[in-house]
């Protein structure tokens, strides 16, 4: 059913929902606010949505793998990768599931981001530099411990974890 908004005809919520979702995944949240903002009621976006995601056109658990898997193949650390997600309205549940069902190496993926950026060791001493890579890898969404067990700089605080 089409209807017309300021001299536009505009397609169904649920048509215009399954055009957003052929280009790209979209969490639940993301339609829902796209739809909106779009002049759709509630009621035909949450029928649209309900629907979409009967017939499994829509999957937060699918939206937040391929995120996931997306951001690790960027460099980015488990913490920003929770963030992110939580922006785009997946719980905290399901955001770590994704995270364990990529099966990631924080370790390993945070010790091939360090070496790629820095090449170089740091000069014995040199704690300033040795403090800036360290937020460098912080920024990047990796843990204290794992930034510790890298760039071996002890005053790395584990209250600079922005992302929780």
């Amino acid at each position: 059913m089409s209807r017309k908004r300021d001299d536009k005809t505009l397609p169904s919520a649920y048509g215009k929902a399954l055009g957003l979702l052929s280009r790209r995944e979209h969490s639940e949240r993301e339609l829902k606010r796209k739809l909106d903002r779009t002049g759709y009621t509630g009621d035909e976006t949450a029928q649209a949505l309900a629907r979409l995601q009967e017939q499994e056109f829509q999957s937060d658990d699918r939206f937040a793998d391929l995120l996931v898997r997306s951001r690790v193949s960027q460099g980015q650390g488990p913490r920003r990768i929770l963030a992110e997600l939580r922006t785009h309205g997946i719980a905290d549940t399901e955001a770590r599931e994704a995270l364990e069902r990529e099966g990631t190496d924080w370790l390993v993926l945070a010790r091939q981001i360090y070496r790629r950026r820095f090449p170089a060791a740091v000069a014995d001493g040199d704690r300033r530099e040795s403090a800036r890579r360290a937020a460098f890898l912080l920024r990047r969404g990796f843990d204290a411990a794992t930034v510790r067990t890298i760039t071996h700089a002890d005053d790395v605080d584990d209250s600079a974890e922005e992302f929780d």
